[in-house]
């Protein structure tokens, strides 16, 4: 098996990129996801803020964000709102948090350590750059099996670790915590539209002293 890197983001792959987008999100509403546009857009605006992981030469995964300021005392948002025309034009070199746009493994790709080693280079980033941390969206895609729970009974209990969430689950074992929901935050019938926001404060942010 090829050796996995990790790069930033090129134009080159855009359009594998989108395929893994889509094949991750397979009931969202495709507007709501990374096009090959968006992606090439991205590699223009903000290449070092993303990560995409390669098997070889062949793009499996990507992490990519933005920085923010974000108002945690008005925090209901959708990813189009925050992140901007083709999700990343809001990106403000200022900002004080760095906002994750996206976080993706190919189905075929997983159990491999993908996933968190994207999450760890995304945490360099931040403290690279001395941010106060990562905030995210996050879907909920476990939430399809347990509807006769309100989405909040079922937060709390994934929090809890009474049920599990394919990604809230995995974001809470990488050291992320939920701070709140999202409301339509994407068109995905896997969770209704909602999504956990989801913290990681930068222990190194020259602030927190």
């Amino acid at each position: 098996m090829p050796e996995l890197t990790y790069e930033h983001p090129r134009a080159e792959w855009v359009d594998k990129l989108e395929a893994i987008e889509l094949a991750c999100f397979p009931q969202a509403d495709p507007a709501d996801l990374l096009s090959a546009a968006d992606l090439r857009r991205y590699c223009e605006v903000f290449p070092e803020g993303g990560y995409v992981a390669l098997d070889g030469d062949e793009p499996v995964g990507m992490g990519l964000g933005i920085f923010v300021d974000f108002d945690f005392d008005q925090p209901q948002h959708t990813i189009h709102e925050i992140a901007g025309e083709h999700q990343c034009e809001n990106h403000d070199p200022d900002g004080d948090w760095y906002y994750g746009i996206d976080i993706t493994v190919h189905p075929d790709h997983r159990k491999r350590g993908i996933g968190r080693r994207l999450y760890e280079l995304r945490k360099d980033v931040v403290r690279r750059f001395d941010k106060r941390g990562i905030i995210a969206g996050g879907s909920m895609p476990g939430y399809q099996h347990h509807r006769h729970l309100t989405i909040d009974e079922y937060v709390a209990q994934v929090v809890a670790g009474d049920l599990y969430d394919p990604t809230l689950s995995f974001q809470l074992a990488n050291g992320f915590e939920v701070r709140g929901l999202l409301e339509g935050y994407i068109d995905d019938p896997a969770d209704d539209g909602w999504a956990s926001l989801i913290v990681w404060e930068n222990p190194d942010w020259s602030g927190s002293e």
